[in-house]
C-alpha cells in the first residue's frame, strides 16, 4: 500500500492505491477464491466479516467504494437472517445481484489477463518496426541529351518488325472461252473427260472458268456430267437436242 502525505489528504481527499486489489469487487473475489467457496452460493455472513476485517486492516475506512460494498454486504447479511414465511414461493435471493456483478467482473478480469499475456507473447515473437532515416539530399535530376534520346528512339523503331502486307490481285475468269472449248468438244465427241477441257497443268482461273461453263451448259441441257465413284474422273456427255414444242 502506498501512503499519501497528510497535507495531500487534506487538500484532495482520501486516495488509495493497492498493488493486489483494484477495487471492492476484486477484493471480494479474492476472498471467495481464497476460501474456495462456490461463487453462486456465497456464505454471505462469513464473506462480509472477512471483507470488513480486510478494509479495516488496510486502512480503507474512508474509501467510498469499499464502504459502499461493506454496507451492501451487511444489508444482504441482514436479509439472509430474516425468517421466511412458509409457502412463500416468490422469495428472491438477496445475493443474486451481487453474484451477477461478481461473475461479470471475473469474466472481464480473465479477458484482461488473456490480452496481457497475448501482448507479452507478441512482444517476444516480433521485433519492433523502425523507420529508415531520410536521405541527406534528393537525387540529382536526370539529364538526357536530345541527340542521345533521338538515337535511342531510332534503335527502338528499328527493332519493330515490318507488317506483312498481302496484295489481292483480281483475276478475271474466262467463262466464254471455256464455254467455246466445251462446245467444240461436244461437236466432235459424244463424251470426254475433265482433262480434255482444262488441260494437263491448268491454272486456278482455268479450273473456275471451266467449272462455271459446265454448270451453265448443264443447266441449258446441252450436256450431262457424271462420275462413276468417289474421286474417279469426271465424264461429260453430250445430250441429244430436244424437240421444239
Amino acid at each position: 500500500m502506498t501512503s499519501v502525505p497528510p497535507t495531500a489528504q487534506e487538500q484532495s481527499g482520501f486516495v488509495v492505491e493497492l498493488e493486489q486489489f483494484s477495487g471492492p469487487l476484486d477484493l471480494l473475489l479474492h476472498l471467495i477464491h481464497e476460501d474456495e467457496v462456490d461463487i453462486t452460493d456465497l456464505p454471505i455472513a462469513k464473506i462480509a466479516d472477512q471483507f470488513l476485517a480486510v478494509i479495516n486492516d488496510l486502512g480503507l475506512n474512508q474509501a467510498a467504494d469499499y464502504l459502499e460494498m461493506a454496507a451492501r454486504l451487511l444489508r444482504i447479511k441482514a436479509q439472509m437472517l430474516l425468517p421466511r414465511r412458509l409457502g412463500d414461493d416468490e422469495w428472491e435471493d438477496p445475493r443474486a445481484e451481487l453474484v451477477r456483478r461478481l461473475l461479470e467482473y471475473q469474466q472481464i478480469r480473465e479477458l484482461v489477463e488473456w490480452l496481457g499475456a497475448a501482448a507479452a507473447r507478441r512482444a517476444e515473437q516480433f521485433g519492433r518496426g523502425f523507420a529508415p532515416e531520410p536521405p541527406a539530399a534528393p537525387p540529382a535530376p536526370l539529364v538526357i541529351d536530345l541527340n542521345d534520346l533521338l538515337a535511342a528512339a531510332e534503335r527502338v523503331i528499328a527493332l519493330i518488325p515490318e507488317p506483312v502486307l498481302h496484295r489481292v490481285v483480281p483475276r478475271p475468269l474466262d467463262v466464254e472461252g471455256a464455254t467455246a472449248r466445251i462446245e467444240g468438244l461436244l461437236a466432235e465427241r459424244a463424251s470426254f473427260g475433265w482433262r480434255d477441257i482444262v488441260g494437263v497443268h491448268p491454272t486456278l482461273v482455268d479450273v473456275l472458268s471451266a467449272f462455271i461453263a459446265l454448270l451453265e451448259l448443264a443447266k441449258r441441257g446441252a450436256l450431262r456430267v457424271d462420275q462413276e465413284g468417289p474421286f474417279t474422273p469426271i465424264q461429260i456427255h453430250r445430250e441429244p437436242a430436244r424437240e421444239a414444242r
